[in-house]
């Protein structure tokens, strides 16, 4: 096949080059096209976007709960504590006299009794008076439905305490009262331990009924919950 053309084609001694103007733009698009290393570009369309509408949580609400409270023990009247404070006074009264070795021992805790002496002296005047106390208490309060649990249960405390503080009295008449020897010495320390024991349960049950709170003497609270 032969080609013919008009105007004759002249190459220049550098590679590539043509003096035909359409050759040598046709040639520098092919060479350019084989040696640039980007790709062809291509038009992409966009992506359509996606829109998700998420729904907002409302705020965490910020007014305050109405607190609840609840008074579990009423005010106790004051009636109610003064027959509770005079029930302490039954098993105190009644261990005196094991407080007589720490009387000899120390004068001062006899001078700190000073104040009570006059009711001491009245109540040791009345015969039988602590068998008489002993069941007024039991039979007149604790037993009485009138009053409040608060006064029958300080009252029946008294009353087991009483009991308690009575029962080495009658040990020590069955078997007699040592003289001399480790058996006074173990006498000694037994009263002197009563009276001690005696003093703090007192104290403590007036204190705590005179500001209308209850008292739960060690050994003695839970046999006095059961007799209610």
């Amino acid at each position: 096949m032969q080609i013919t053309s008009s105007k004759p084609l002249h190459f220049s001694a550098s590679p590539f080059t043509f003096e035909s103007p359409k050759l040598s733009s046709m040639a520098a698009t092919l060479i350019l096209h084989r040696v640039s290393p980007l790709p062809l570009l291509r038009h992409h369309r966009p992506s359509p976007s996606l829109t998700i509408n998420l729904p907002l949580r409302s705020p965490p609400s910020t007014t305050p709960l109405p607190r609840i409270s609840m008074s579990y023990r009423s005010a106790v009247p004051a009636t109610d504590r003064l027959i509770s404070t005079a029930s302490y006074a039954l098993p105190f009264f009644n261990s005196l006299h094991y407080g007589r070795f720490l009387f000899t021992r120390l004068p001062i805790l006899a001078t700190a009794l000073n104040p009570i002496l006059p009711l001491i002296a009245a109540y040791r005047s009345i015969p039988y008076a602590a068998f008489v106390a002993f069941f007024a208490l039991y039979l007149g309060v604790v037993r009485n439905p009138q009053f409040s649990r608060y006064v029958r249960f300080n009252a029946m405390q008294a009353v087991v305490l009483d009991v308690l503080l009575a029962l080495p009295s009658l040990i020590q008449r069955v078997f007699g009262v040592p003289t001399r020897g480790v058996g006074f010495q173990v006498l000694e320390i037994g009263y002197s331990s009563l009276f001690v024991f005696s003093s703090v349960c007192f104290v403590y049950g007036l204190i705590s009924c005179v500001l209308g709170k209850t008292p739960y003497l060690p050994f003695v609270a839970a046999a006095a919950d059961r007799q209610l």
